[in-house]
């Protein structure tokens, strides 16, 4: 099973992730006037799903060349963030909540306000509350594609063969760790796909004690207790050694740049899978009719909720764009047009057009009811939406947190106390300036 997941993987990396498409081409005598560069990570029916928009507004603005460029997670950022050092943008990019400030701050993208007032991109359909997330400094800099939130998707036929009910709502990460050692025992599978060691599940710890990560003005971490970042990585470790989880060796040489089609809940090689909401429909296509999932909120560790609603992902307009303009009414008909999101079938997130959304409630299937099911009741259960990380986050994720504290404490390098450390003290050089 393992060897079949690594050669789906490497089949996914050959021709699921290419470096450009054209979606049409300009009429005689075009100039780049009439051209749009998109670019957006994800899985590979999300790619079907956004090239079938393209392929509409195409036809609602004859002429127009829109070339587009898409890949996993991981390579995403590094391919934007090498284009963006070349100023060669695309005209829109697909963004995150976590990064959005820190790009604002660099200049990189445009203030979609001007366009939203020359009734370019219309939000008379929007509450407020749905946009707040890509506002920066009361300007608005991403729109947001669906509302999402943090999940466990479950394999329910694991938990029936071993024997365990499905947790409820408010579950903890205690009982997640009884959970996944029973199903390791009872059924011989990995409890879940990895992943429960990244950056935002650090924040739902803390989140769920009632803390953000950063003091940004202080220039430290808000929290003053280590504890529950030692107590959540050695769970971890207890895991990993009984192999109730898979090695992080064995996830970062397989699972980490893997489409969903390989991930070991789609594959039958785990009961559950951590998630963004969203991602339960491309799963629940991936795995095929017959699979039966069901999704719950992350566990918490203190008494609050652990997850948080927030923009899925934003699409925005950079610096770069040599057709802004044009650009605008590309997200004006992404947000807003029914038979576009028809195609789109909210596996971003649920819509924020609430016409969008009245239309979609009669069309979509099973999966894509869970979700909006699940985003509806887990409001009852979620935190305050924490505020934008500042931009020192990027260099503390990709340069501290994932390789020298959570891979090293997997890996067996260090102590979780010692990682915790590191931790506090290269986030205080960072954000500090020390």
């Amino acid at each position: 099973m393992r060897k079949a997941t690594a050669i789906i993987l490497c089949l996914f990396m050959l021709v699921g992730v290419v470096p450009l498409f054209s979606a049409g081409r300009a009429e005689p005598g075009a100039t780049a006037a009439s051209e749009l560069r998109i670019m957006w990570w994800g899985s590979q029916l999300r790619h079907e799903m956004t090239i079938g928009a393209i392929d509409v507004f195409r036809e609602q603005n004859p002429g127009v060349t829109v070339n587009f460029e898409f890949a996993g997670f991981t390579d995403y950022w590094t391919r934007l963030t090498t284009m963006a050092a070349g100023r060669n943008l695309p005209d829109i990019i697909q963004h995150d909540y976590a990064f959005l400030a820190e790009w604002q701050s660099r200049n990189q993208l445009l203030a979609l306000d001007e366009f939203v007032n020359a009734g370019i991109i219309d939000i008379s359909d929007i509450d407020d509350s749905l946009l707040d997330g890509g506002r920066i400094d009361g300007r608005l800099y991403g729109i947001n594609l669906g509302s999402n939130a943090q999940a466990v998707i479950i394999d329910r036929a694991v938990f029936n063969e071993a024997g365990i009910e499905v947790p409820d709502w408010d579950w903890t990460w205690d009982d997640f760790e009884e959970i996944a050692l029973a199903i390791r025992e009872r059924t011989g599978r990995w409890a879940i796909g990895a992943t429960l060691h990244n950056d935002l599940v650090w924040e739902t710890i803390y989140l769920s004690h009632g803390y953000h990560l950063y003091d940004v003005e202080a220039g430290t971490l808000e929290y003053s207790d280590d504890g529950p970042f030692i107590r959540h990585f050695e769970m971890l470790l207890r895991l990993q050694n009984a192999d109730a989880i898979p090695h992080i060796s064995e996830w970062l040489a397989s699972f980490e740049t893997a489409g969903v089609e390989a991930t070991p809940i789609v594959t039958g090689e785990a009961a559950m899978q951590y998630i963004w909401s969203n991602q339960a429909i491309a799963i629940s296509n991936a795995a095929g009719e017959g699979r039966d999932f069901v999704l719950r909120p992350l566990p918490r560790a203190g008494e609050q909720g652990a997850v948080y609603i927030k923009p899925s992902q934003f699409f925005s307009i950079t610096r770069d764009s040599r057709n802004p303009e044009l650009a605008a009414r590309f997200l004006n008909m992404f947000t807003n047009d029914v038979t576009v999101n028809r195609i789109l079938r909210a596996e971003r997130g649920v819509p924020v057009a609430s016409t969008v959304r009245r239309d979609l409630a009669e069309r979509v299937s099973p999966a894509e009811i869970a979700v909006f099911e699940y985003i509806a009741e887990v409001t009852n259960w979620a935190s305050p939406i924490p505020p934008a990380l500042p931009p020192g986050h990027g260099d503390v994720r990709n340069n501290v947190y994932t390789p020298r504290v959570a891979e090293a404490i997997l890996f067996e390098r260090i102590t979780p106390q010692m990682g915790a450390e590191i931790l506090r003290n290269e986030v205080a050089n960072i954000l500090g300036g020390n």
